[in-house]
């Protein structure tokens, strides 16, 4: 059994999910910009997003993370909130086990994206949660994905996973 058909088994157990946050770095390294809507180009990422701009086909052309896991960073790092853009993901759901929804491919607006590979935390992680800021969120650092279909994406879509037959 391959681990995108054991995901798959969770995935159809899976509750609807809302797109609650949206942030773009336009270079690396720099502060995320919190959006209302932005458009998510096939094979790139999200426009306006450094990583847009890089080569085409990379697995990490958006970051993915959860409210939920962002509350658990929020609870090993000590701190009683974390803004989304300290932990430099682009999109934040609510209402959903990211681990659950590894190797499908789902929708949000108009746009079909495909989770592959956790999302480490950096080194850095350190520095704006203090110390000890890495190891809160591992585990929790949410999901890399793929754009397989471009669109527009707003605050207050909702998570469809997309299956297949």
């Amino acid at each position: 059994m391959t681990l995108r058909s054991l995901f798959s088994r969770f995935a159809t157990q899976l509750p609807p999910a809302e797109l609650i946050w949206i942030g773009i770095r336009p270079a690396r390294k720099a502060e995320l910009i919190s959006l209302k809507s932005v458009n998510a180009c096939s094979g790139r990422g999200l426009e306006g997003d450094h990583r847009c701009m890089k080569t085409a086909g990379s697995a990490r052309q958006v970051t993915l993370i959860s409210e939920e896991f962002i509350d658990q960073i929020a609870l090993y790092a000590r701190k009683d909130k974390i803004s989304p853009a300290l932990l430099r993901r682009n999109l934040v759901i609510r209402g959903l086990n990211l681990n659950a929804l590894r190797y499908q491919q789902f929708q949000i607006g108009d746009a079909i994206f495909e989770a592959s590979a956790l999302c480490h935390p950096c080194s850095r992680m350190d520095q704006v949660l203090g110390e000890g800021g890495a190891a809160a969120m591992l585990g929790f650092g949410g999901l890399c994905c793929k754009v397989i279909q471009s669109g527009e994406i707003h605050i207050g879509d909702q998570l469809q996973l997309l299956y297949k037959s």
